[in-house]
């Protein structure tokens, strides 16, 4: 059955694609990148347009929906839930003029951005705007893309933030570099332009205030961001808890008694999903707060705001170590590669080793607990 049969007009059937990108991880592996049909497979299933304003043809979710979508597909394939979590860009691009966020999203709400931020290099300021060239690491997604965008110096800026311009896909090149063990098929290669011209209309601050005032735009950007990237560890370690649930009745080689019945491996799982629970829990619940807030107030507070950096760091770190107290109760089978286990024991750690996520994240939260400074563009 091909993924086209897997719907008719309007009707998608979610559980069904999720099992075939289930069905598919090897491939994806493989491949090293999520192939297209799955691209617009999730295109059908609105997670590029669930950001997007609803007259622009969006479904407006709540931040807490679309990790909630995030987590079921990285349940199936963290990679595929990594290149879904990009459907963020919608609100990444709210600080582009209202005429260009309609230009792209008014023709398209199902566009597909991908972008590769850092190193920012430098950019040539022309009529109009500016000619980029260079090379940038970590494209996520690039693969399946609409549109790139890539992190630029312009002479005489004093942002802290960088400036992102936005590239037509066949603007750019993609350069095969991806070649990893966690998050492998994620696509994440690099990204090359050379001398592309990009109006000034064409490029945005990342971080910078939205020039439209939607509840989701008035959101903080950067702890959405992080967010929804979080979210793939949860889904990672789900994933791996229900493998060994699901496969606590075989029998074993050694004449041991089947894994669910042995104390040891009943009180650790009892643990690891405890692990996984509280953090899914302070997780929605701290987002779905933060929105109801936003219905009643222009900005979230400043604690509230501090709490959403804390609870994305949170459930990335508790995501890979529930996902790595799974790995351990899978007896000897584990290390053998491609072992399911280890997969999504490597692709939680590879989450949480992001930069929006990894141990610095954790002193940029105390330090703005006691309003000492933090690192730019935190919280």
């Amino acid at each position: 059955m091909t993924l086209q049969a897997l719907q008719e007009p309007d009707i998608i059937d979610k559980d069904a694609i999720l099992a075939d990108i289930r069905a598919r991880s090897d491939t994806f592996q493989k491949l090293r990148h999520i192939p297209q049909d799955v691209i617009d497979q999730f295109k059908a299933m609105g997670v590029y347009r669930a950001f997007v304003p609803a007259r622009f043809g969006g479904d407006a979710f709540s931040p807490a929906a679309f990790c909630r979508l995030i987590e079921d597909i990285a349940a199936a394939d963290p990679s595929a839930g990594w290149v879904a979590s990009f459907g963020v860009s919608a609100t990444y691009l709210s600080t582009l003029p209202p005429a260009t966020y309609a230009e792209i999203y008014g023709k398209n709400p199902d566009t597909v951005f991908a972008g590769a931020m850092f190193p920012p290099q430098a950019a040539k300021t022309v009529d109009g705007g500016y000619e980029v060239s260079g090379q940038w690491p970590w494209g996520s997604g690039i693969m399946g893309a609409d549109l790139a965008g890539a992190g630029i110096k312009v002479e005489g800026s004093k942002t802290p933030l960088p400036m992102i311009a936005i590239m037509k896909r066949h603007e750019v090149e993609v350069v095969d570099t991806w070649d990893t063990t966690g998050l492998r098929a994620t696509g994440s290669h690099d990204i090359k332009a050379d001398g592309v011209f990009v109006p000034q209309d064409w490029t945005f601050i990342r971080g910078a205030k939205p020039t439209m005032d939607d509840q989701i735009f008035r959101y903080p950007t950067m702890a959405l961001a992080s967010q929804v990237l979080a979210v793939v560890a949860l889904g990672a370690a789900r994933a791996a808890l229900d493998y060994i649930h699901d496969t606590a009745s075989r029998v074993s080689v050694t004449g041991a008694p089947k894994p669910g019945a042995r104390p040891y491996l009943q009180s650790e799982y009892a643990k690891a999903r405890g692990v996984y629970l509280g953090a899914t829990a302070l997780f929605y619940d701290t987002l779905d707060e933060a929105y109801d807030e936003l219905a009643h107030n222009d900005t979230v507070s400043r604690d509230m705001h501090v709490r959403l950096r804390l609870v994305a760091s949170k459930a990335a770190k508790d995501g890979a170590e529930a996902a790595r107290m799974a790995f351990q109760l899978g007896g000897a089978t584990v290390i053998n590669r491609g072992h399911p286990l280890g997969r999504f024991m490597m692709d939680a750690a590879g989450v949480a080793q992001h930069a929006f996520l990894s141990e610095g994240t954790w002193t940029g939260a105390g330090a703005a607990m006691f309003d000492e400074p933090t690192m730019p563009g935190y919280p």
